[in-house]
C-alpha cells in the first residue's frame, strides 16, 4: 500500500521559474479586430477584386502534366 499524502505541505518552490517569472507578461485576453472603415471607392475596387479572385479559383482547372496525358494516350490504344 501506498504512503497517505499530507494535504498541509507546503509545495516546493521552482526557482528558475521565480526568477523569469518578471519576463512573463500578462496578455490581454480579448482581442479587437475591427476593419477599417473604406469608401465608397474602395469597397467597390474590394468586392471588384474578390469577384476576379472568384471567378479565378472557380475556373482556373490546372491542365494534367504532360506524363499523365501521355500515359493515358496510351493506355487509350
Amino acid at each position: 500500500m501506498g504512503k497517505k499524502k499530507n494535504k498541509n505541505k507546503t509545495k516546493k518552490v521552482n526557482p528558475k521559474k521565480e526568477k523569469y517569472a518578471k519576463f512573463h507578461k500578462e496578455k490581454d485576453t480579448t482581442v479587437d479586430l475591427t476593419a477599417p472603415d473604406l469608401t465608397d471607392e474602395q469597397q467597390k475596387n474590394k468586392q471588384e477584386d474578390e469577384q476576379k479572385i472568384d471567378r479565378f479559383v472557380r475556373f482556373n482547372r490546372n491542365p494534367p502534366t504532360k506524363e499523365v496525358v501521355a500515359r493515358k494516350a496510351k493506355s487509350k490504344r
